[in-house]
């Protein structure tokens, strides 16, 4: 318990003076580095710099809730890789570069893994999860941990994205009445704001790229396998996976390139493809490629930002196939049945490895939790999907194994699968998601637009949203979605694409969306 209060006293705490003045808004990976590496600014100096960002705006200012916690350690942390660099020795792009954790993965520093709620308040493991120590082991300094929305938004289908009992309610910084979506919402959130250059999120059905798309930002859900998933609150080991989120797709590509590694408790893994993402991105990518074009249902406003980023890709030289979405009935319920039934099976198995102080070691002793502090922990929405999940039968049930083989079906061979050969296509194009909806703690995320993310996160193939400019003064996304273990090729096409479109705008921490004057009328 203490190490969690004091992660949350840090996080509005005020920093420590007698810092060099280093500006971090809007700075890349790349530009960190190149401050340390010519000495302009030590790790020291901006990590300091991004906790004194984090102070005056987390729970101050616009009161952006995005960070449950800083750690207490990030400046000692600093300070060896600075005294590393001193001494020869650069580990990487993200030598001394700080980075924020999403509060469902584990890190060994004095910070609880939360998953935003209290039932976990006291889940301070001293572990890393293997996809934080590939990030520690690449020269990463592991700033704190980003509020999310609670249990990663399976606690409820009513729920409202980006609230937890831990940490409140984030906000969007273009529009702080807004949702920042979820569940990787304190990430999306943060590093808009730049609380950091790049985050960790992880995503079930959308939890990186929604809330990627819809605070301004470059997301990518890798394929199944390519990140480990061990030592993460889990929802689903068919379909969790975590993916780094930044401000541009280099970013991306470079945070990606540490996190991708085998891991032996993670079978899913043993064929991951290391590789430097970073290294290969070209403007030229999408010279000659075949995109299939998807066109869901959507406003005219995003149909014409959608347009003018096909005429981006048209321009740097990809041939666009119009595809039709085939209808995939059932689809939604064979995904349902899957998520419950691997939520309570893997729920169990990672709460039983958890500290003895944490009580609730079982998903039946967090649904009683929740009823007993049912003030803090359900003021707005329930817990009827935990209640679902509670009664499901088990990964040897026929129900479950048949909804899975219909999910990957219908989400794989018969869909992502099928538009790609009958477009003879190389990726897919949609928007990730519509601009973001109003936080609505009475009713819960109403929103009624596009989606990319069901497809690919049922098959496990990659999904990388890339910003494509605003819609009444919100983020809108582009995806680029390819068959599995096609992450190269989105990330190479995604950056052709942003480096001619230069469509992402920085966010202006206003109060509601500017939407302009016509709500008042001409009287």
């Amino acid at each position: 318990m203490r190490a969690f209060v004091i992660g949350l006293m840090m996080a509005s705490a005020a920093v420590p003076a007698a810092a060099k003045t280093v500006a971090v808004e809007e700075v890349s990976i790349d530009q960190l580095g190149a401050m340390m590496a010519e000495g302009q600014a030590s790790s020291v100096d901006i990590t300091r710099a991004y906790l004194a960002r984090i102070a005056a705006m987390n729970r101050r200012g616009p009161g952006l809730r995005a960070v449950i916690a800083v750690n207490p350690d990030a400046l000692a942390q600093a300070k060896v890789l600075d005294a590393e660099r001193k001494a020869g020795r650069v580990r990487g792009p993200l030598h001394g570069v700080p980075v924020l954790i999403k509060d469902n993965i584990e890190t060994a520093d004095r910070m609880a893994t939360t998953a935003g709620s209290l039932a976990l308040k006291d889940n301070v493991t001293g572990r890393d999860a293997p996809v934080v120590a590939a990030l520690r082991a690449a020269g990463a300094v592991i700033l704190g941990k980003t509020n999310l929305s609670e249990w990663a938004n399976i606690r409820s289908s009513h729920a409202m994205s980006g609230w937890s009992a831990v940490g409140g309610l984030v906000k969007n910084p273009y529009a702080l009445d807004r949702t920042a979506c979820g569940s990787s919402s304190g990430s999306g959130a943060a590093v808009a704001a730049s609380f950091a250059a790049a985050a960790v999120g992880t995503e079930t059905d959308g939890s990186v790229v929604c809330p990627s798309s819809i605070n301004g930002l470059v997301g990518l859900k890798p394929s199944i396998g390519m990140v480990s998933r061990t030592r993460v609150v889990p929802i689903s080991h068919s379909q969790d996976t975590p993916g780094p989120m930044a401000r541009s797709v280099r970013d991306v590509a470079v945070l990606f390139s540490a996190m991708v590694a085998a891991d032996p408790a993670d079978p899913a893994t043993a064929g991951a493809m290391t590789h430097d993402y970073a290294a290969g991105l070209s403007t030229s990518a999408l010279s000659g490629m075949r995109v299939g074009v998807i066109r869901p249902e959507m406003s005219a406003a995003v149909a014409a930002r959608y347009d003018a980023a096909l005429a981006v890709l048209r321009a740097a030289g990809a041939v666009l196939v119009e595809v039709k979405q085939p209808k995939l009935e059932g689809i939604g319920d064979a995904e349902f049945t899957v998520l419950k039934t691997e939520l309570k099976a893997d729920m169990n198995a990672y709460l039983a490895a958890t500290p003895a102080a944490v009580t609730a070691r079982t998903l039946d002793q967090v649904i009683a939790f929740n009823k007993a502090h049912a003030a803090e922990e359900m003021p707005f929405f329930a817990q009827e999907t935990f209640e679902a999940a509670a009664k499901t039968q088990g990964l040897d049930d026929p129900a479950y194994q048949a909804a899975r083989a219909t999910s990957l079906r219908l989400a794989g061979r018969e869909g992502i699968d099928a538009m790609l050969k009958a477009a003879g296509a190389q990726l897919l194009v949609e928007p990730t998601y519509a601009g973001a909806w109003l936080s609505d703690p009475v009713y819960g995320d109403q929103y009624d637009g596009p989606s990319s993310s069901e497809l690919p996160a049922i098959a496990g193939y990659p999904n990388l949203t890339v910003p494509m400019g605003l819609v009444k003064g919100l983020p809108v996304g582009l995806s680029f979605i390819a068959t599995r273990n096609g992450d190269a090729t989105v990330l190479g096409a995604g950056y052709a694409y942003e480096q001619r479109a230069k469509a992402r705008v920085a966010p202006r921490y206003l109060a509601q969306a500017d939407v302009g004057a016509g709500l008042e009328g001409t009287r």
